[in-house]
Order: structure tokens, then C-alpha cells, then sequence
């Protein structure tokens, strides 16, 4: 019987593993806003009084959507810069995020 590999090694190369879609949510809205969410996925939870526990709600019972949130989260850490000379003044909303109160 052959054992099943390590979790952490199958997912070494996922940028999603570990992330819980509260701290994504947080992250994309830091960076966009509910405006620019609104431009870059279509979904009305982001156009039409926008609330965190209500786009949230959504997302988590919409397979579609949440993928599509998943994959502009993917991309905005793509598109971060990697080396501290390209690193903005500003702290990135990517590194150490802080949930609100």
C-alpha cells in the first residue's frame, strides 16, 4: 500500500494554501476598494451597498464567484514587486494583514 504524500509538499506551489477568504477579501479590498473590486469582477455584492459580511456570505456560497475572487488575488500577488528596491514607501496590504475592528 502506498502512502499518501506529505499535504504541505503537494501544496508547496499553491499561493492559495492556508489563505482563508477572509484574509484574501481583506487584502483585495485594501488594495481596490469596493469600486475597483467592482471594475475587475463583476458582482453586485461589490456594486450595490458593499459591506465586507455581505460580499463574504456571498462569495462563500458561490463556487463561481469565489473562484473568481481567488484569481484576482492570485494575479495582485503576482503583479506585487518582489525586490525591497521596487517595494513601494507604502506597506503592501499583502504582507501583514490586520483585520478591522
Amino acid at each position: 500500500m502506498k502512502r499518501n504524500p506529505n499535504p504541505i509538499e503537494v501544496q508547496k506551489n499553491n499561493p492559495l494554501h492556508g489563505v482563508r477568504l477572509t484574509t484574501i477579501m481583506d487584502a483585495l479590498y485594501a488594495q481596490y476598494g469596493w469600486e475597483g473590486l467592482a471594475e475587475r469582477v463583476n458582482l453586485n455584492c461589490f456594486k450595490s451597498n458593499p459591506t465586507m459580511k455581505s460580499s463574504l456570505n456571498f462569495i462563500q456560497k458561490t463556487q463561481w464567484a469565489r473562484e473568481k475572487i481567488e484569481q484576482l488575488y492570485v494575479e495582485t500577488l503576482k503583479a506585487a514587486p518582489t525586490e525591497a528596491s521596487e517595494r513601494p514607501a507604502k506597506p503592501s496590504p499583502f504582507t501583514a494583514i490586520k483585520p478591522k475592528k
